[in-house]
């Protein structure tokens, strides 16, 4: 146990964008598990300071035009963007994951009819039909995460289809065929455990463009109104801009900041994990 978690930190000190990623990510989630102690004020509560700057009557990022605390938003925002972000690339990852598996490992006309399907997914143009799907069924956090995460499948299910069937011609899987082994438990016990790298670092990937699509969402006014999220800070400050600057301003670096530290992990896993790109 000891040796895997020496070679873990090894990978993870060789490679300076994964590093450097983790040590962000270790900062984002320390401020979202303790919004309620580095958080200054109630970040639904209406203050008398009204487009106040940052600092201003106690103000550390100053407040927005209802008179709320900007700094106090963004903290507690980090939860409701960060929860979306993980469980929408989830929900891809799983749907993805299986969907691949399936088409990779028994081919022929399950293959086809599954490659059709996602070649459909891919020439629908996502971002809208997540509109459409928003508009109609309504802009909950819950609808959010899973319309989200049931239109993003498509880069997982390529990439373990070509798993699938690359590790499917390997002779450990034709020992557990020769064995008897079902098709079933050979996809889930030996195919989707041994492909499923390539799967982990576009998902962590996949989590910036979750946050990028709800913060979309939100400024669009698609958003949830009864949760702080940082699409809904910058949705609420675009009206203040030329008099309240700082209001959509430091909610957008905290998404830039987020969005960057998961790709530098995505990056990062995509380089420690996959053979080919050792040493680039």
């Amino acid at each position: 146990m000891k040796e895997k978690f020496k070679n873990i930190l090894s990978k993870i000190n060789s490679n300076a964008q994964l590093r450097s990623g983790i040590i962000l990510l270790l900062c984002l989630l320390s401020v979202a598990m303790l919004a309620p102690l580095i958080a200054t004020h109630d970040p639904y509560g209406l203050y008398e300071k009204i487009l106040a700057k940052p600092g201003e009557g106690g103000h550390i990022l100053g407040t927005d035009g209802l008179g709320r605390d900007v700094f106090s938003q963004i903290v507690w925002g980090g939860r409701t963007s960060i929860k979306i972000g993980v469980i929408a690339a989830g929900i891809s990852a799983i749907v993805g994951t299986c969907i691949g598996g399936v088409a990779g490992y028994f081919g022929g006309k399950v293959d086809r009819f599954i490659t059709e399907f996602m070649n459909i997914f891919l020439m629908t143009p996502s971002f809208f039909l997540i509109l459409i799907i928003i508009a109609l069924f309504g802009s909950s956090i819950l609808n959010m995460m899973i319309v989200i995460g049931l239109t993003s499948w498509t880069s997982n299910a390529k990439l373990m289809r070509a798993q699938a069937i690359s590790i499917k011609q390997r002779t450990f899987i034709k020992s557990c065929q020769a064995m008897g082994e079902s098709k079933a438990s050979i996809m889930f016990k030996h195919i989707i455990p041994n492909g499923i790298f390539p799967i982990i670092a576009n998902t962590t990937m996949n989590v910036s463009s979750a946050i990028l699509t709800e913060a979309g969402l939100s400024f669009l006014g698609l958003g949830d109104p009864n949760v702080v999220s940082w699409g809904q800070i910058i949705y609420h400050g675009k009206g203040y801009l030329p008099s309240g600057w700082w209001i959509s301003i430091f909610a957008g670096c905290a998404a830039v900041i987020t969005v960057l530290t998961f790709f530098l992990i995505g990056d990062g896993l995509n380089r420690v994990l996959n053979p080919k790109m050792h040493g680039k």
